[in-house]
């Protein structure tokens, strides 16, 4: 390649700051919105790929900002990866206690070590000491009071999880990214 293409790239680049060692530039913080309850049915067994948690009556979310209960349908379709890793793809709906209705949908990932999926076999209550289980809720909503929450992006964390009986249930800590 000629010289004169190479020199011009180089000067640049320099001329608008960019160098080849990058170095942080933002930081991430985050701020409580919300933790959120959804009890689960069953699992329905499509394969061993992927099974279906339908979230039952009674869930809930609670938050400084925000407060309601979980609405039907709702429903995780969770995918197991090859390694065991699970991938989450989690729709539903929030009716406020002030009658907003928030369209709530995420993806996530969940990691545990064989000791863990062993306890959750057995229906022990699973913490997120016990796994890495990680969310990124997005939120969609008509209402003046909560139009905000469509301009965040949020992470949840599981605090605690059980599976397999009628008692099955997920629990999250949301945050807004900022």
């Amino acid at each position: 390649m000629p010289l004169a293409p190479l020199l011009r790239a180089g000067i640049g680049a320099l001329a608008f700051g960019c160098t080849c060692a990058q170095a942080q530039t933002t930081k991430i913080t985050t701020e409580y919105l919300m933790t959120l309850y959804a009890p689960l049915e069953q699992a329905q067994e499509i394969d061993s790929s992927l099974f279906v948690y339908n979230v039952r009556k009674g869930g809930w979310v609670k938050g400084p900002k925000i407060s309601g209960i979980l609405l039907s349908p709702g429903a995780d379709w969770f995918h197991v990866l090859p390694d065991g890793t699970g991938r989450l793809d989690v729709r539903g709906t929030i009716k406020t206690d002030d009658g907003a209705l928030i369209y709530i949908s995420y993806n996530g990932i969940v990691s545990q070590p064989k000791e863990s999926a062993e306890r959750e076999e057995k229906g022990e209550v699973l913490t997120s000491k016990d796994e890495y289980f990680l969310t990124a809720p997005t939120l969609q909503t008509a209402s003046q009071k909560y139009a905000w929450l469509t301009h965040v992006q949020c992470v949840g964390k599981m605090v605690a999880m059980k599976s397999g009986g009628n008692d099955s249930f997920v629990k999250y800590d949301i945050f807004i990214v900022r």
